[in-house]
């Protein structure tokens, strides 16, 4: 068959254009990677054999090769696992097929402008989306690759200079799984481009970033000489030959022995750093690495990570979530949902099981007994990781809250039964310390005598909370207010009533009387005819209109009753396209302000004065922007402000 030339997908042309051009810190990655994707092969050849009876293929000597030819400078991973079909080349290298990968590229590039950060656009890439094959671009000026599904009886040869276009065609004298070729480019004396034909290179990049693969990596020798071919003495070549040193063995570079098995103490910091590379396809070292170890009625060991900063896809819609599921070293899947929630979908790590089937499926794990109770106990451990963090070492988890929070907060809808032990490690925004948030438990700490509540307050942002005018009674009280400014905060406060039996208490819905004072008798006969009036002049936009004594400086607010959904969290449902009712707050009044006070006066001189009807709306709509609200119908606001001012020149 003739080799055909392809287009790459244009994704995974600007993908290749990173590697290509970015001046990336370190080179040795791409051979991790390439290893990675080896060892990952034969996980599931080793799987497929289990579940398909009737797959005749030779798994007694499943291992990565690692050959180098320096006369050549070429570079050869290669592997006997499950191997690729075209079909499979095509969507796996050709085109990068996840949801949200244009829209990372884009984000990225706005990361930095030149070398430096489009270095940390392509670190960023590096594993994302399946893409951690590309990484060979940054050492290679053309790579190949042969490759042969197990069960099929033609293989596929790949090959491309990274420009743009790839060529592919059949392989017909391809082996089983995959090798791919990397022509690497030249050496740099400098060391910015070690020579990867070097053994010494080879061994040292193995062993730093390979060691804990459980299948052998073997690092093959260099070709024997070989006698010249008709030579004058036959005779005496032949005999030279017999006399020659038999070839030399295979080299196995890597250890073997599955990292969570081994001894805590005979695992330092690099290889736990390694291998969270290797799980995660993240390029930094994990926040904080956990072990746990079940025996008895079942048996189970797992190695789990907090990443130091958020996975870039963790709030998009196709992102990845779990750890990887083993059972009894044998690896059954990537990314095991049923072994962590949604809300801690950023850990990372491996469980490795001694009791369950090789040939579970994801639906059956959903139902599994064994794997409920282990997903329990993982996310216990989790949750006691994060504590003691929040105890221990406030820096990381500083660094724990900044990156994962936003995500972490959603357990507080998801998870009931550890809610308690979720809302002990949040943090929140607070008017105590504009630059650091805080516990609830630092909170109630700090609660004057006499405040009975937690009072909070949502919002879009700081800012908007901070300049509300139901902010003004607890400043001038001196209560300490918690800025819930997230989208899932307008979500989860409905769900949690109290912390530690302290209630927490929205300033913006309900009547909040914080300074303890009830509105005067008088004040409430005196404004019952421009309260009852205004309820009607108002009625379209709103539900109630009554004083209150919230207020110190401002001559309005609006405000929602206990049960209703705060106007951001509507916002946020109809930008969604869910159409909801129309919701009507209250217009609370400051009897004490000069606005309201005169408004009064004159409805009692001139009930019948049309341009009050105006005034009234004024109020309104002054008190929907003070919040941050959007006017329903600003050319009347702005036609009634026009005509007030103009009467005051």
């Amino acid at each position: 068959m003739t080799a055909e030339t392809i287009e790459f997908q244009a994704e995974a042309r600007q993908l290749l254009q990173l590697m290509v051009h970015s001046i990336y810190s370190n080179r040795d990655v791409f051979l991790r990677e390439l290893i990675s994707n080896a060892s990952d092969a034969l996980d599931k050849l080793r799987l497929e054999t289990y579940r398909d009876k009737d797959l005749q293929v030779d798994i007694s000597d499943l291992h990565v090769e690692v050959e180098a030819d320096p006369e050549g400078r070429t570079l050869t991973v290669r592997d006997n696992g499950i191997g690729m079909s075209r079909d499979d080349v095509v969507a796996l290298i050709g085109t990068i097929a996840k949801s949200g990968t244009a829209e990372l590229l884009a984000s990225l590039r706005g990361a930095g402008e030149g070398s430096e950060g489009e270095a940390g656009v392509a670190q960023e890439l590096i594993g994302k989306f399946g893409v951690g094959f590309y990484s060979a671009f940054m050492v290679a000026d053309t790579v190949t690759l042969v490759t042969r599904r197990a069960g099929a009886e033609v293989g596929v040869r790949w090959e491309s200079a990274g420009a743009g276009t790839y060529t592919i065609e059949e392989a017909a004298d391809a082996p089983q799984g995959t090798a791919v070729t990397v022509h690497l480019k030249p050496a740099e004396a400098d060391d910015q481009m070690p020579d990867y034909t070097e053994p010494a290179t080879i061994r040292r990049v193995v062993k730093r970033y390979s060691d804990f693969i459980t299948w052998p990596i073997r690092l093959l020798p260099r070709p024997a000489d070989q006698p010249a071919e008709g030579g004058a003495d036959a005779e005496a070549d032949a005999e030279a030959e017999a006399e020659a040193p038999a070839p030399a063995e295979p080299e196995t570079l890597n250890r073997m022995k599955a990292l969570w098995a081994r001894s805590p103490g005979d695992v330092d910091g690099v290889e736990y750093a390694e291998f969270y590379r290797h799980v995660s396809h993240d390029w930094r070292e994990p926040l904080e690495t956990i072990r746990l170890q079940a025996e008895g009625t079942f048996e189970y060991q797992a190695l789990l990570f907090l990443p130091s900063q958020a996975p870039m896809d963790l709030f998009m819609r196709e992102r990845r979530r779990g750890v990887q599921l083993y059972v009894r070293r044998v690896f059954i899947m990537d990314d095991c949902e049923a072994l962590v929630p949604e809300y801690l979908r950023f850990v990372k790590g491996v469980v490795d099981a001694a009791d369950l089937s090789l040939n579970v499926s994801r639906e059956i794990l959903q139902q599994d007994r064994q794997i409920q109770l282990i997903r329990k106990r993982l996310v216990r451990k989790v949750l006691t990781t994060v504590k003691s963090m929040q105890s221990d070492n406030p820096e990381r988890y500083a660094t724990f809250w900044a990156e994962l929070g936003l995500a972490f907060k959603e357990g507080l809808l998801e998870d009931p039964e550890n809610r308690t032990q979720i809302l002990e490690n949040c943090s929140f925004a607070s008017t105590h310390d504009e630059s650091a948030p805080t516990t609830l438990a630092a909170y109630k700490e700090r609660m004057p005598e006499g405040q009975e509540q937690i009072y909070y307050m949502t919002g879009e942002s700081r800012t908007a909370v901070e300049n509300s005018p139901h902010m003004e009674a607890p400043r001038a009280k001196g209560y300490e207010v918690l800025l819930f400014t997230d989208p899932i905060d307008e979500v989860w406060v409905d769900s949690v009533a109290d912390f530690d039996g302290t209630p927490l208490t929205s300033i913006g819905k309900g009547q909040v009387d914080l300074d303890g004072a009830e509105i005067a008798e008088e004040d409430k006969e005196r404004f019952a005819g421009l309260l009852t009036w205004l309820g009607t002049t108002l009625e379209d936009e709103v539900r109630e209109v009554r004083l209150t004594s919230r207020l110190t400086s401002s001559p309005a607010c609006l405000v929602g009753d206990s049960g209703d959904m705060t106007p951001t969290l509507e916002k946020m449902y109809r930008a969604m396209g869910q159409e909801l009712p129309t919701i009507k707050r209250i217009l609370e009044l400051n009897p004490g302000h000069p606005l309201v006070a005169g408004l009064r006066t004159a409805h009692e001189q001139r009930p019948e004065d049309e341009e009050l009807a105006g005034t009234a709306r004024l109020l309104h709509d002054m008190a929907l922007l003070a919040e941050g609200g959007e006017l329903t119908n600003p050319t009347r606001f702005v036609s009634i402000l026009a005509q007030r001012l103009e009467r005051t020149l």
